[in-house]
C-alpha cells in the first residue's frame, strides 16, 4: 500500500530540528512562493507569543479581514496548526496540501524538517484560501526559524526568557539576539515588556536595519482587577483608551500580552497597513480562544486547570495564578520534555502544588515518570509525589487529592489531557 502524504509528512519528524533558512527558501521556491501572495505578521518571543498571535489574529478577523493563523505545536490534531478565519483546516484539505508540499520537497537535495514542511504547508494553505493577512507564530528562536523566510510587514517580540539554550545560547543576550532576528529592514517592530538586556539587543538590531521600533509599555497604563478568575483592565495607550476590557485569557501575565497585541494592532491601523477600529481591538483580547493556557475545564463537578507551562517563567505565572485565585496549593499532574529545565520548572511550580503526579506525554522526548519523580524529590522534598504511566491514569490518580487539579509541564501533555476530557 502506498505511503500517504500525511504519513510522509510525519516521517519528517525523524529529521529533527534544523535551524537555517536555505531549505525552507528552496521549498517555498519549489511551491512558487506562496508567502508572497499576502502580507504576513510574525510573532516571536519565549513566553506569550502564542497568546499574542491568537489575539492579533482575532482582532484582524474582527476588523473584517480574512486571516490565516499558523501556530505550533498542536494539542491534539495536526490541523490545529493551520487556521483560516479562526477555523482549523479540514483533514481532507490537509491531506491535499501535504501531497503538494511533499511533492515539492522530493526535488530538494535533502528532506526538510517536519517544521519546515508544516510552515510551507501553512503558507500554501493561506495562498489557496486567499487570505488578506497571515499571522505566524515563530517556532524556535527567530533568526533561523522557518517562519523567518517570510518577508513580514510587521513583527512583535513578546517576553524573552531562557528556553532551548542548546540551540539559542546560554545568556539572555544571546537568546534575545536570536529572537530579534525576525526584525525586518524598514518594517514595524513592537517589543513587549522585557528586561533591559533584551531591550538593548532589540534596539541595536532594529536600529541597524532601520525598523520602526515601538516598545509596547511606553506611555501605557493598565488598571486591573481580578474578577471571578479573570482580569478586567482599562488600558490607556498613546493612541486610545480601552475601557473595561475583560481578558478572555486567564492570568495576570496576560495583561502584558494583551498590551503587546493592542499596541501592534493600533500601530498597524495608524500606519494604514490595515484598518482596525477600537471595537476590533477589544474583540481581539475579549473574544480570543487559546486552549491549554490557564484553561479551566469542568466535568462532573470537578475542575481541571490545564496550562502548557514548560519553562520556569511559564511555571511562575501558573503558580502565581493558582495562589491568587484558589488561595491554596492544588494537586498537580506534570509531564515535561527531557530537554527542558526540569528542576527550574519544578521549583517554580512547587509552592502551588499540594501533590505531584508525575507522568509522560506520548513523545520520545518526554522525561519518564520516574525521572520526574526523582526531580521532585530533589527540588521539592516536602511535596508528596507519585507516578502514573499515562495521562489518563495520572488524571484518575490526581482526582483522589482534590476536586480541582492542575495539569502542567508540556503542551503535549495538555493536548492528551484535553482529549481525555472531551
Amino acid at each position: 500500500m502506498p505511503v500517504s502524504a500525511r504519513a510522509s509528512l510525519f516521517a519528517l519528524e525523524t529529521v529533527g530540528i534544523k535551524l537555517g533558512l536555505e531549505q525552507i527558501r528552496a521549498l517555498l521556491e519549489a511551491l512558487g512562493h506562496p508567502e508572497r501572495a499576502y502580507p504576513s505578521l510574525v510573532i516571536a518571543g519565549t513566553n506569550g507569543k502564542g497568546s499574542v498571535t491568537a489575539m492579533v489574529e482575532r482582532g484582524l478577523r474582527a476588523a473584517g479581514y480574512r486571516t490565516g493563523r499558523y501556530i505550533s505545536p498542536h494539542l491534539v490534531h495536526l490541523e490545529e496548526r493551520f487556521a483560516i478565519d479562526g477555523q482549523p483546516i479540514s483533514a481532507s484539505r490537509l491531506d491535499t496540501l501535504a501531497e503538494k508540499v511533499m511533492s515539492a520537497a522530493s526535488g530538494l537535495p535533502s528532506p526538510p524538517s517536519f517544521f519546515e514542511a508544516t510552515t510551507a504547508l501553512a503558507l500554501e494553505a493561506f495562498r489557496r484560501d486567499a487570505v488578506d493577512v497571515a499571522v505566524l507564530e515563530v517556532g524556535l528562536g527567530g533568526r533561523l526559524d522557518a517562519t523567518n523566510a517570510v518577508d513580514s510587514r510587521a513583527v512583535a517580540i513578546t517576553a524573552v526568557d531562557f528556553d532551548h539554550q542548546s540551540y539559542l545560547g546560554h545568556t539572555i543576550e544571546e537568546i534575545a539576539r536570536e529572537k530579534a532576528g525576525v526584525i525586518k529592514r524598514g518594517g514595524l517592530t513592537v517589543l513587549g515588556e522585557n528586561p533591559s538586556p533584551v531591550c538593548r539587543i532589540v534596539i541595536e538590531i532594529a536600529t541597524a536595519v532601520g525598523s520602526d521600533l515601538v516598545y509596547a509599555a511606553d506611555g501605557v497604563t493598565a488598571d486591573t482587577q481580578m474578577t471571578a478568575g479573570r482580569i478586567v483592565a482599562t488600558v490607556r495607550t498613546p493612541r486610545a483608551t480601552h475601557q473595561g476590557l475583560t481578558l478572555a485569557l486567564r492570568g495576570r501575565h496576560q495583561v502584558a500580552n494583551a498590551v503587546t497585541a493592542i499596541r501592534l494592532l493600533e500601530e498597524l491601523d495608524a500606519r494604514r497597513m490595515f484598518v482596525i477600529p477600537p471595537d476590533a481591538i477589544r474583540a481581539g483580547v475579549e473574544q480570543v480562544e487559546w486552549p491549554a493556557r490557564l484553561e479551566l475545564i469542568e466535568r462532573g463537578g470537578r475542575q481541571v486547570l490545564i496550562d502548557g507551562a514548560h519553562n520556569p517563567a511559564g511555571a511562575r505565572a501558573l503558580a502565581s495564578y493558582i495562589l491568587e485565585v484558589f488561595e491554596h496549593p492544588l494537586p498537580m499532574v506534570i509531564g515535561v520534555m527531557r530537554d527542558k529545565d526540569v528542576d527550574g520548572l519544578l521549583r517554580e511550580l512547587a509552592p502551588a502544588a499540594s501533590h505531584f503526579v508525575c507522568t509522560a506525554a506520548r513523545s520520545n522526548r518526554a522525561a519518564s515518570p520516574d525521572e520526574l519523580a526523582e526531580a521532585v524529590r530533589r527540588t521539592a522534598p516536602d511535596k508528596p509525589v507519585i507516578t502514573a504511566e499515562s495521562s489518563a491514569s495520572a488524571l484518575r490518580a490526581a482526582n483522589a487529592f482534590g476536586s480541582t487539579i492542575v495539569v502542567a509541564g508540556s503542551l503535549y501533555l495538555a493536548g492528551e489531557i484535553r482529549a481525555e476530557l472531551s
